[in-house]
């Protein structure tokens, strides 16, 4: 077997990961990329910091520097009891991951020049984080589902602001090739 033939089939049989998607079909991306950031994270100062204290793991309790106190269990759906009341690990990155990306959106859309709307109900992300894999063999990951909700602000625009979110989102930088993360833009009218 030739070189390109094999070097097609390795590419036929590689994964492939769509990121974005959309109620609307999606126009074709530029042919120039984006700039892309780099920030050195070991020497970048630091802006705040941070601390949460686990006890019990996840049958235990959070207490945070900020006054967080959350109680922890296992979901019915792992293996443990549930609970009213109670959180997860897997819905906490959810909820930090879902504001962290829309203040980052927000930010974004000052800079590009985007109205966003005044009302926080007319500006909604509602994320999903799924747990995949196989827990008989601890092999887990996490797959992330973000639906956006924005009335008054125009698809493209949102597609635009999407993607400059997407590159400035700490939460989103930093699970960036290890984890899928599917959005979804619902236009409100």
């Amino acid at each position: 077997m030739s070189a390109s033939r094999i070097t097609t089939s390795l590419i036929r049989q590689a994964p492939r990961r769509v990121t974005i998607s959309s109620t609307k079909p999606r126009k074709p991306s530029p042919s120039v990329a984006p700039p892309r950031r780099f920030l050195n994270t070991d020497t970048a100062p630091v802006l705040y910091s941070a601390r949460a204290t686990v006890m019990g793991a996840r049958n235990g309790k959070i207490r945070g520097s900020e006054g967080l106190k959350v109680e922890l269990t296992m979901p019915k759906e792992l293996g443990g009891d549930g609970g009213d009341g109670k959180t997860n690990p897997e819905e906490l990155f959810a909820a930090c991951y879902g504001s962290c990306f829309q203040g980052a959106m927000n930010l974004s859309a000052k800079q590009m020049g985007i109205t966003m709307p005044a009302k926080p109900e007319d500006n909604l992300i509602e994320t999903t984080l799924h747990m995949v894999g196989d827990l008989s063999k601890f092999d887990l990951g996490v797959r992330v589902d973000m639906l956006i909700k924005v009335r008054g602000v125009k698809k493209d625009d949102m597609d635009k602001l999407i993607e400059k979110t997407r590159e400035t989102c700490p939460y989103s930088r930093a699970i960036k090739g290890n984890v899928t993360t599917n959005i979804t833009v619902e236009e409100v009218s």
